[in-house]
């Protein structure tokens, strides 16, 4: 007998739905460069603010993805700040004369540092004719640590290191104005980002210093309030114990 013929192109029935159109990408504000529903150009000042310090913001490649990355904010808030793609400080990074300098970092055991408030009694802040240069690290704060270590080179002997006041690395970290909208956990207590730092330093060094950190903090709280409608807050985790803590807290119960 001969075997029954069998369709080799057989038609099945499906009912799948059809597929979907890809996603279409995020409409940009021409002015800000953040999305439209994030524009923040109702709070950016409509021509940048002039300051009589330099700020030279060394970003790690890697922030550049980052959607709560403040420093854009700053580049077009400030007319004298210059941002750099890098993961060190370079000597061809900075200008051609050597100005006073000063970079933001917390003290380490090997470095000290002049925290704000201790820095308006230096001789730093007495510049007339040659502007101050302000040096900041924008990363995680691993990242941080390891581009401010392969900079020292650089910055020994030209740039004082300066700290914002309350930096404790003892004490869990807060997050972006904690009391009032939690985005984003800090390592830890004195931790801010880099808007804030900056705006935090020009508010001590500037003439005009509490207009530039009301303007700056203002857009960063503003930032802040948008960005909460769209992520999900970030609840504080509680510290793992170790294994041979939880011994000893189970022995301690049981005499």
């Amino acid at each position: 007998m001969e075997e029954p013929e069998h369709d080799t192109n057989p038609i099945i029935a499906t009912n799948s739905p059809p597929l979907s159109p890809p996603p279409q990408p995020r409409q940009l504000c021409t002015q800000c460069d953040r999305p439209l529903p994030v524009c923040l150009c109702h709070v950016l000042p409509t021509t940048p603010l002039q300051t009589k310090t330099k700020i030279l913001i060394i970003r790690h490649p890697h922030e550049s993805r980052h959607k709560l990355n403040t420093t854009p904010l700053l580049s077009k808030t400030l007319l004298n700040a210059t941002t750099i793609s890098s993961r060190r400080l370079l000597p061809h990074h900075l200008p051609n004369q050597s100005p006073p300098a000063i970079y933001l970092f917390p003290p380490s055991p090997s470095t000290p540092a002049v925290t704000l408030s201790q820095l308006k009694s230096t001789n730093l802040l007495n510049y007339q004719t040659t502007p101050l240069l302000l040096i900041v690290f924008d990363a995680t704060w691993k990242h941080a640590k390891e581009m401010v270590g392969a900079s020292e080179g650089v910055l020994k002997g030209f740039a004082a290191r300066v700290c914002l006041d309350g930096v404790d690395e003892s004490v869990v970290g807060g997050s972006i104005y904690d009391s009032e909208l939690v985005l984003r956990k800090e390592p830890f207590g004195g931790c801010v980002t880099t808007l804030e730092a900056v705006a935090r330093c020009l508010g001590v060094i500037e003439p005009n210093g509490n207009e530039v950190q009301r303007v700056l903090i203002g857009i960063l709280r503003e930032m802040v309030r948008l960005q909460a409608g769209f992520l999900k807050p970030v609840k504080p985790r509680t510290k793992m114990l170790k294994k041979n803590k939880h011994k000893e807290e189970g022995n301690s119960k049981i005499d």
